[in-house]
Formats: C-alpha cells, structure tokens, sequence
C-alpha cells in the first residue's frame, strides 16, 4: 500500500539536494562584473558570514545545554537530545548554504541585466531556488533517515524541536541585524543628509545589504524548515495513534509514512515548476514568479489526487480534500498579501503621506489590521474542511498540503533579497540608470515576493501550530490515561490562556525595541562619520563600513537571547505550576493572539515599504520630496514590523508548542 512508497520521500530529498548543487555550480559561473562590483559583494559576503559564524557560535552553547538537559529530564532523552542536536545542525546547514549562494549571486544578478530582465531573473530565482531545495530536500531526508532507525515518531520531536530552536534564534538575531541598520541607513541618508538609497556614502549601506541575507535568507530558511519538518512530524505522530476518516480505518503503516510520501510529492512538483520561471516578450516578472508557484500547487494537487485515488480508494478521499484545503488556504494567504501590499492600499497610504508622516503611520496600522481578516478567514475554512473530511489528522495533513510545495515558494521569497542586493550593488558601483532601473525592477517584485513569504509563513505556522496541539493534547492523554479538557471556566486555564495571548506582545516589545537600540547606535556612528570623515559627502573620503557592520552584530547577539530564552521556559514554567491543561490555555491564547498580530504587522510593514516605492518611482513627488521623507518614516516604523517582530511571531507559536510536546512528561 502506501507504506511500500516510502522511498519516494529520501530519493526526491536527494534530487531536490543535488539540483540545488547544479544550480549553485551554474551561479558561480556567471561573471560578477567590474571590481568595484567584486569588492562590494565580497563586503557583503564576508559580513554576513562574520555574523553568521558569530551566531552560530552562541547557538553552540544554547544548543548543548538544551541537549543536556534532554537527556537527563526525559526517559528517551538520549535519543531526544541526539535527534534535537540533528535538528538543529540541519537548520543551521540550510541557512548557511542559502546564505553563501545568495551572496555570491546579487553581484551576478546585477552583471547579468545587462543582457536583459529575464537574464537578472534567471540568477536571482535560482539561487533562491537552491535556498528552497536546500531546506525541503535536508528537511525531508532528515526525518526519512531517522524514522526508518527509531521507527516511533515520537521521537522525531526532537528534530523539530532542534530545527525551532535554531529558527527563533536567526530569525530575531537577523531580524535585529537587518533592520537596525536598515533603519538607522535611512534616517540619516535619505532624510537627513538627503542621498539616495544604497548611496556608498552612507557607512551603513553595507550593514543594510548584509541584513538582507542573514534576515530574509538564513533567517526565513530556518523558519520554513522548522515549519516544514514539524508539519511532516506531527501528521506522523497523529497517525502512529490511528486514523479513522468516515467508517474507513487508515492503515497506522501507511498514516505515518502519507506525510512523507506527499512532502516527497511536493517537492518534485516544486522541481518541475521551477522550469515555469521565465519572462516572456511581455517582461512580466510578476506572472513569470506566478507561474512557477501555481504550476507546482496545480501539479501536487493531480498527484496526489491521483496516489490517494488508486492506493487508498474513494473511502479515503478526505485525505486528498484535507490536503487540498492546506494548498488552497496557502494561495489564499499568499494572495491577499499580495494584494493589500502592492495594489490600492499601498496608494491610499502614498496618497496620505502628503499631510505628514503621522497620517502614513495611521493608515499603514489600518491597513495591517484590516489584512488579517481574510487569512484568518482562509486558516478557519482549512481547518473546519480538512476536520470535516479527516479529523486532526486532516487539519495535520492541510498543513503538509499548505507546505507541500515549499521548495518553489521559498525559491520565490528568498529571490527577493538577492534583487535587493543586486539594485544595492547597481547603485554603489556605478552601473548606470538603466542597469539600476532593471535592478531595481527585479528589486520591486521580490519586494512584493518577500511580503507574499511572510504571509505564507505566517499562514502555515497556524497550522502546523494547530497539529502541533492536537499531537500535545494526545501525548497528554497517552500519558495520563485520560482525556485532556481545555474548559476557559477554569482558573488555570482562564490564567493559561491570558498569559499565552500575552506573550507575542511582550516578544514584540523586546524585539522591536532592540531593533530601536540597534538603529540608534547606527544613526550615530553613521552622523559621526558624516561629520569627521573628511571629504566623505563629497564622495571623495572612505566610509567605514565594518564599523556599522560591527555595531549590528554586535547588537543582534545581545538581544537575542532574551526573546528565545523566554519561548522555551515559559511553557515548561507553566506546565509545571499550573499542570498539562493550563498549557494547553496558554498554547492557545499564543496561536490567536501570535498569529493575528503577526499578520497585522507584516502586512503594515510591507504595505509601508512599497508606499515609499511608489513614490521613489515618480509619483506624489518622488524622491525628496517632503512626500517621500513622510513615507520614509512609516517605511522606517515597519522595517522591523515586517522583518524582525512580525515573521518571529510565527516560530514562537510553534516553537511553544513543540516544547510543550517534547517536555509533556513533566507535566504529569
């Protein structure tokens, strides 16, 4: 039956891991261009991978002490914390490569447009492209490898649990990293010292660049990995207790290994559809992206239609409709995001800028609240449809469909930085306006992507935060011998529940007000070097850009520890005091309030950040114009809404709720 089909999952694993290597070799054989060019990407490179192995080296610690304590706290700790510590290694490892490829290829990117958009677009798309392939095929061929040796599930939670760990951690360190400089960039370029964006006057535009990669590269890699794997491990795990759809009894063989064999599925429709990526006459960047996403969801939803249909009969349809729910909430999501991020609303809050930077504050916070009401929408149609035709193991199964094809949307997000890099690199090196104007319209996509990537993100994070519960509530029950009640009439759980939808707000305090103290640092060292470098406005001195790059490393490893440290004690905290169902209060008052806050916030930030460009690109003033310096403003306050506090938002919920899993037995 369907178990006997458990190869497809390592093998397509392995040919998602080898096109990525393909695609890597055919990126660094592309020219990089001048040597002003080299030198700016070498800064880049080499400044993301000094944070980088900085970070790495505190999650070190972090990691070892956590595995430690697995292994003495829990009865299967050994293997617990062997499983964590490969967790953790194999995220680490997929956003280093990602990281590594995307620095190599922004200078490329801008060379090849030279040759045209479609040129660009190749190079950027593939080396996101090896970003997703790196985290489905490490993803997948972790959690193949150790199921065939442990044969429990169960145990597989400490893959996940390594995998959030070091997610929580890239995407805050990273987070802070970017946006502090970003910000502080900003404020005293194009407001105060009124220069273009990239401008190689401004000592924080290499710290900007750097940001770009180790936030939106390795930090969105670790969080779609987490997602990914954890969705796989928990429909496993719901499976391993038996499936019933209807009057039908799924095979508990073939329940375990469905997940895989679809996340199998889904990234061979993945590698297909990125062959959809291509500009036609029309130099539609838009449509090209769209193409791919599409093509890929199209195809994942025959074949499975098609492997269910023929393995498992009619009688077990549901499992195809659950996972269709999953694929279709996804597009959903992602499309709303791009509607109120790129089209009307992104005007109305240009159209405001012209009365001042508090009215583009007001409409941009508006415009992010009104966005969450569709998703939540999308998420609640998932689940309602994928229970009705299969249970918890259907709304486990949506999250899989939801993230199925995660190797081609991940390709699209991850692209988005390297456009940025590459319109970056167009500016510093002086290649001319029309090279600039095709960067930058490879720039203004991936801008849209990026918001797109969060939202799905987030999207996904809901659900496979909701399989995640319903696998908690069902260790809770294997190991108490009774079933687990969640009554809000409780004192404990009324307290439960309060201090779950407490926690994204302070999260987003300590993570918003890092990125202030981050910019802060930035903005002066950025106005000292304005003021005692001679000849540095004239373009005739040399900023130092190491310096603005230090300081963001500098502040991104201080304060990230607080924010990650407070995700994983908490619910043990609380677990322990309050008992199982007072944690199953708090798990879901994080999921409501994390989920709805973090999509609020990267939907302002993102509508933000596209207002400033839509009046950069000539309307309402353009560039300098007191429009332009309000819109800077709210594009300011968002950068760390849409980069850093926001896309967290989504790991702690389910960060959360995998150590809620993993510790269970504590709380009995």
């Amino acid at each position: 039956m369907v178990s006997e089909l458990l190869l497809i999952a390592p093998v397509s694993a392995v040919l998602a891991l080898i096109f990525a290597g393909i695609l890597s070799l055919r990126i660094t054989r592309q020219e990089i261009g001048s040597d002003k060019m080299k030198e700016i990407s070498k800064a880049i490179h080499d400044g993301a991978m000094v944070f980088l192995n900085q970070e790495y080296r505190t999650l070190i610690i972090f990691v070892l002490i956590l595995a430690l304590v697995l292994a003495f706290a829990l009865e299967d700790g050994p293997t617990m914390a062997l499983t964590f510590v490969i967790g953790a290694f194999f995220s680490a490892l997929a956003g280093n490569i990602g990281m590594r490829v995307a620095t190599s290829a922004n200078a490329r990117t801008a060379n090849a447009c030279k040759e045209g958009l479609n040129s660009g677009l190749k190079i950027a798309f593939s080396s996101g492209a090896v970003m997703g392939m790196c985290v489905v095929g490490l993803g997948v061929l972790g959690v193949s490898v150790l199921f065939y040796f442990l044969k429990d599930p169960n145990l597989l939670f400490g893959f996940g649990f390594g995998a959030s760990s070091i997610a929580l951690f890239a995407r805050v360190g990273g987070g802070i990293f970017t946006k502090g400089a970003d910000v502080g960039a900003d404020l005293v370029g194009k407001i105060e010292a009124g220069i273009p964006e990239d401008d190689p006057r401004n000592p924080a535009t290499i710290a900007d660049n750097v940001g770009d990669n180790v936030g939106d590269v390795a930090g969105m890699g670790a969080d779609l990995f987490e997602s990914y794997v954890d969705s796989i491990i928990a429909t496993m795990v719901l499976g391993f207790a038996g499936v019933m759809i209807g009057g039908y009894s799924l095979e508990r063989s073939d329940a375990m290994a469905l997940p895989l064999i679809l996340a199998g599925v889904g990234i061979i429709s993945s590698l297909i559809g990125s062959f959809f990526v291509r500009t036609g006459k029309s130099e539609n960047l838009h449509g090209a992206l769209n193409r791919g996403v599409f093509s890929s969801a199209i195809l994942m939803a025959v074949i499975t239609f098609v492997l269910v249909w023929t393995l498992l009969g009619p009688e077990a349809m549901g499992i195809f409709y659950s996972t269709l729910s999953g694929l279709a909430a996804g597009i959903v999501i992602g499309l709303i995001t791009q509607y109120y991020t790129s089209a009307k609303p992104v005007e109305r809050i240009a159209e405001v800028s012209q009365t001042g930077s508090a009215t583009n504050i007001i409409e941009g916070l508006s415009v992010g609240m009104i966005s969450t009401v569709i998703p939540v929408i999308a998420v609640c149609a998932a689940i309602y449809l994928a229970h009705n035709f299969a249970g918890l193991y259907g709304i486990a199964i949506a999250a899989v469909g939801m993230l199925s094809t995660l190797g081609m949307t991940l390709a699209t997000d991850t692209y988005g930085p390297v456009a940025d890099n590459a319109a970056g690199i167009a500016e510093m090196a002086g290649m001319g306006d029309d090279i600039r104007e095709k960067a930058e319209a490879l720039d203004a996509v991936g801008n849209t992507t990026a918001a797109i990537g969060k939202g799905f993100a987030i999207g996904s994070a809901a659900l496979t935060a909701l399989a995640l519960f319903a696998a908690y509530s069902g260790k809770i029950e294997e190991l108490s011998g009774a079933k687990m009640s969640i009554n809000v009439m409780e004192p404990t759980i009324m307290i439960g529940l309060f201090i779950g939808g407490l926690l994204p707000f302070v999260f987003s305090a300590l993570t918003m007000g890092a990125v202030g103290r981050a910019a802060a640092e930035i903005v002066n060292e950025v106005r000292r070097q304005f003021k005692e470098i001679p000849g540095l406005m004239e373009g005739e001195g040399k900023p130092d850009y190491e310096k603005c790059v230090k300081i963001s490393t500098n502040a991104a490893l201080k304060e990230m520890i607080v924010p990650g440290v407070l995700a994983v004690v908490v619910p043990v905290i609380v677990g322990v005091v309050l008992g199982p169902e007072a944690l199953g209060g708090l798990l879901a008052g994080t999921i409501v309030t994390g989920f709805l806050l973090a999509v609020m916030m990267a939907n302002a930030g993102g509508a933000w950040d596209n207002a400033k460009k839509y009046i950069e690109a000539g309307n309402l003033g353009g560039k300098g114009s007191e429009t332009h310096k309000n819109a800077v403003v709210g594009d300011t306050v968002g950068d760390p809404f849409k980069d850093t506090s926001g896309p967290s938002l989504n790991i702690l919920i389910k960060l959360m709720t995998i150590v809620a899993l993993v510790f269970a037995p504590l709380f009995i």
